[in-house]
């Protein structure tokens, strides 16, 4: 183990040496300049306008330009609140939904007064300021935005209009009596019914009949020491979950999944509930929900959560078209840039909220997927490999925007469009692997041995085989693939001054970084893989996450408008970048780990109290 653990290493300073030399070699290209040159630069670039940042800060582009009344702060007052709709109210909103809180009207109306605030202020600025940037369409792209956001709004007023219509109708055919309480539960939020009584207070402890059938095995010691009625007023004790994690007692055959996840439920003294009780609530099937619901239900949930990506990507827009960047020429290589690092800086973040625990209802926490989401949900590998061959199908064809029909493919064309084609097949290899079919295929050659040989014996073949523990994970290194070789190629990327050269190997080796610490994730969990359906934490995955989008961070610091900028104010210090993306990132995670503990700080109040217990 040493020695392997040492060669690794050794790989990793041996990618960052090999991505430290990137700045020889490039005599083809040209000579690196050190100092900015100023009438080198105009030569094959027209001056740059006037931005609304150059007006209100005083920037002036000339000696005897006058100087008009600025009102900034109208559009400090429009950051402000847009960032408070769609990075505060919002994620709030989709955490209070999670649960069906009451408060989620609160964030409903939170972000929308938010909104109108963030677009008075706006129409305010944009009255008293002339147009600077002819031709934007931040103001469009925002209100198409809005367009969702009241799409899925609207989605919700009918759910709530249904739901009224049939509870009266419930209460004219006499199944229930009106009262203001139930109005509310059941209308209003869309909770279960308060006549469940104990059966949706327990519900969520039992895994579904068609999935997971208990036994009587299952059930001994539940209450087994005192009981009492079902009507008793007696305070609710803690429940302990006590999973078997021993690695000798588990089959790991595909028919004794049951064995591997599903946990004994254990009552603590003087435990309200009885094996009567529990016996009753595992017996009745549950309830299930037609595919279309499902689908719509997966449709509106991605939607809600794409409308926080989309405010972050408008926030992008807005920053260039205040400061006056991505024209004329350079639009294309800035978009690429802005998106490119903008969809690595949002991965990082997921990828932090990951190992939080984000999304371990789905297995996607690097543990065990709990059995009431076995079936037919995609390993969080197949989404990242997805993503992977989207970035890459799109990318192929979009390196040639700018260019003449014949115009020859350049070198930079050429770099680019190899990348993309890289991103583009591994994504399928990717999706390929995590594919059960296709792993039934992979795995039919020895399955085909193994038959024959009891063929030619003449002996009964098995009715199952027993799968290796790795098989309860997955171990897909190719996205980090992708973007471990992107940050090597990119960090050699020839740039005509030595900042820009400095900045590209910065974010290169941030993203190659990403790959090493994804690696060493599945290396250590493919030793020994998760047991528990609770989130395991891999440290890595936390470097995985930082160094991600630290990385997107700085690839969309290196756009041309911003290091040239930043070389005419005399700026031009590496370590003045990084150390300004460490600190955005590390805020970033912060507002990451308050989203996700405050969605988690709300599941828990809806559950009983869970004690947990070492399973070393």
């Amino acid at each position: 183990m040493p020695n392997l653990l040492g060669r690794l290493l050794l790989i990793l300073v041996l990618v960052f040496a090999v991505a430290a030399q990137h700045d020889h070699g490039h005599s083809h290209h040209g000579e690196v300049k050190s100092e900015w040159d100023e009438e080198d630069y105009l030569k094959m670039n027209p001056p740059t306008p006037p931005s609304y940042w150059s007006e209100d800060t005083k920037m002036r582009m000339g000696p005897d330009e006058a100087s008009p009344a600025r009102y900034p702060w109208l559009m400090v007052l429009h950051v402000l609140f847009m960032c408070g709709a769609f990075f505060v109210a919002l994620p709030a909103g989709i955490a209070l939904r999670s649960v069906k809180s009451s408060f989620h009207v609160v964030s409903v109306v939170a972000f929308y007064g938010l909104v109108a605030l963030g677009l008075s202020s706006s129409a305010l600025y944009k009255k008293l300021t002339p147009d600077l940037y002819e031709g934007n369409v931040h103001g469009t792209q925002g209100y198409l935005v809005l367009f969702l956001a009241g799409a899925l709004s609207a989605v919700d007023v009918i759910a709530l209009g249904s739901r009224l219509i049939a509870f009266f109708r419930a209460i004219k055919s006499g199944e229930h009596k009106f009262n203001f309480s139930s109005l509310w539960s059941v209308a209003v939020l869309g909770k279960l019914s308060p006549t469940s009584g104990s059966r949706a207070e327990y519900s969520h402890l039992v895994a579904d009949t068609d999935e997971d059938e208990l036994e009587e095995a299952d059930l001994k010691g539940v209450g087994s020491e005192s009981r009492q009625p079902q009507g008793s007023n007696s305070p609710r004790k803690s429940v302990s979950f006590d999973e078997e994690h021993n690695a000798e007692t588990i089959n790991w055959s595909p028919t004794s999944d049951r064995t591997a996840v599903s946990g004994r439920f254990h009552a603590r003294n003087d435990s309200i509930l009885s094996d009567d009780t529990l016996h009753d609530i595992v017996s009745q099937p549950a309830h299930k929900k037609p595919w279309y619901k499902k689908v719509g239900s997966a449709a509106f949930a991605t939607s809600e959560r794409i409308l926080v990506f989309a405010g972050f990507f408008q926030l992008l827009t807005g920053i260039v078209i205040y400061t006056g960047g991505c024209r004329g020429g350079h639009i294309n290589i800035c978009l690429a840039h802005l998106i490119k690092g903008g969809i690595f800086w949002c991965y990082g973040l997921v990828t932090f909220a990951r190992f939080l625990g984000a999304f371990s209802e789905l297995g996607w926490a690097w543990n065990r997927i709990p059995v009431a989401h076995r079936k037919n949900v995609p390993t969080a590998e197949f989404v990242e490999s997805l993503v992977v061959f989207l970035y890459g199908i799109t990318n192929t064809w979009m390196e040639r925007f700018g260019a003449k029909p014949g115009d020859p493919y350049t070198t930079r064309q050429v770099q680019h469009i190899s990348i993309a084609v890289m991103f583009w097949f591994a994504g399928l290899v990717g999706m390929g692997l995590e594919s059960k079919t296709v792993r039934r295929w992979l795995a039919a050659g020895s399955l085909a041995s193994q038959y024959q040989y009891n063929k030619n014996r003449s002996t009964r073949g098995q009715d199952s085989v027993a799968e290796p523990p790795t098989y309860i994970a997955s171990f897909n290194p190719f996205p980090a693939i992708c973007i471990g070789t992107t940050g090597i190629a990119m960090a050699a990327h020839f740039q005509p001054y030595a900042f820009q050269v400095q900045i590209h190997s910065l974010w290169g080796n941030l993203l190659a970084a990403f790959a090493v610490m994804r690696c060493l994730t599945y290396f250590f969990l493919w030793l020994g893989p998760p047991r528990s359906t609770l989130p395991s934490r891999p440290p890595t995955e936390a470097l995985s996450g930082f160094f991600l989008a630290c990385g997107g961070l700085v690839f969309m610091f290196s756009t041309s408008d911003l290091t040239v900028a930043l070389m005419r104010q005399g700026r031009d210090d590496i370590m003045m970048v990084a150390c300004l993306a460490v600190a955005i990132t590390c805020f970033a995670l912060t507002w990451v780990m308050a989203v996700v503990s405050f969605k988690g700080w709300l599941k828990s109040r809806t559950i009983p109290h869970v004690k947990f217990h070492s399973s070393a």
